[in-house]
């Protein structure tokens, strides 16, 4: 367990979203070993979308992920995906937890979960990378720049996941998807958001054939590394992750580093990546087509600024659960939904190429 993880975690019992332990316990036990003695279960505080928990037991530690308690979006929180998509990356260059046991029965806790391995590392909420050297920061990037051109490198057709999305132009059918979440969640009425709906949608580029596996929200907080080096040991949160267009992922990364820093916005605006090693936007681009053989990216401005509209749509959604008092941490649910109107400026910013 990373010590990030360790200040990020709460007893599970403590938390509103309580895990039924022994429910779980008396249905695992016989399926995978530790499960015929004492278990203690310990929440993590990150991820808000689908509540997770370090399961210790005398055979070594699981991690644990369901589906969150109440009424939910359609197609959200569908942890039957994530489990399916980690299994299939199973001995790919994409590294991720082996999987261990999938849990479709909602009587057994209240919804649906999958059990995991438990990868140790370390975790970099911050991408300013503040606790390492020059060297290993532009090290760390790499890693996750090689990752990502790896990861839409892969064969889904090989691996098996050739039917898990739908064909047809991704950016088309994901604005349509999201609007309709933002909608449902939507609590006010943000005059920036409905304006960026309307010029994405105007403004969409022809379909340029590329098809592939996107994970849906690449960051650098949602990958463990080693302990003691900078190779990754496991890319997390995969809920969103489908059939796509590569170039999502790429311009989320770029958007979150576009978001100021600190524990909340967990961006690089305003620092001088140069001398802390980093990259900048153009270097990890630069970088990311090179290994997957591009000569470049056009229109990345759109894609940019759909990145924004998406995660608008996401940070609507986590501020709505809180609300409805259905969020995994609800106080961090309602500090991320402050971030909607913000986003939404910046996803227009990016469509016309002015600073945010």
């Amino acid at each position: 367990m990373s010590d990030t993880e360790k200040r990020d975690s709460v007893d599970a019992d403590s938390d509103p979203l309580t895990l039924d332990l022994t429910a779980v316990q008396r249905y695992m036990c016989g399926r995978l070993p530790g499960f015929d003695a004492d278990v203690t279960a310990t929440k993590f505080q990150n991820g808000q979308s689908n509540p997770t928990f370090l399961l210790s037991t005398d055979a070594g530690a699981y991690v644990l992920r369901r589906k969150p308690p109440g009424v939910l979006l359609k197609s959200a929180h569908a942890v039957d995906r994530e489990f399916r998509v980690q299994t299939a990356l199973q001995d790919t260059d994409v590294p991720v937890a082996r999987m261990h046991h999938l849990c479709e029965d909602d009587a057994v806790i209240g919804s649906s979960f999958y059990i995991m391995e438990q990868v140790v590392g370390r975790n970099f909420s911050d991408p300013a990378l503040p606790e390492l050297t020059s060297d290993s920061r532009a090290a760390v990037m790499d890693e996750m720049n090689r990752v990502l051109a790896a990861l839409h490198s892969i064969d889904v057709d090989k691996i098996g996941l050739g039917n898990y999305g739908p064909n047809g132009n991704y950016f088309v059918r994901q604005l349509d998807r999201w609007t309709k979440q933002y909608r449902a969640s939507e609590t006010d009425v943000i005059d920036d958001m409905d304006a960026l709906i309307a010029a994405l949608d105007a403004q969409m580029p022809v379909d340029d054939g590329q098809r592939g596996l996107v994970h849906g929200d690449y960051r650098i907080d949602n990958m463990i590394y080693a302990q003691d080096g900078t190779e990754c040991r496991a890319v997390l949160d995969w809920e969103l992750s489908t059939i796509g267009h590569p170039y999502a992922d790429l311009a989320g990364v770029i958007m979150q580093w576009q978001m100021p820093p600190g524990r909340e916005g967990r961006g690089l605006e305003g620092i001088n990546r140069r001398d802390l090693g980093l990259p900048t936007d153009q270097e990890f681009i630069a970088s990311y087509c090179k290994r997957r053989g591009l000569s470049g990216i056009s229109d990345f401005g759109y894609y940019l600024s759909f990145s924004f509209f998406r995660m608008t749509a996401i940070l609507q959604g986590v501020r709505k659960r809180g609300l409805d008092g259905n969020a995994s941490n609800p106080e961090h649910a309602a500090r991320l939904g402050a971030f909607v109107p913000e986003f939404a400026r910046a996803g227009l910013a990016a469509l016309t190429g002015k600073p945010h």
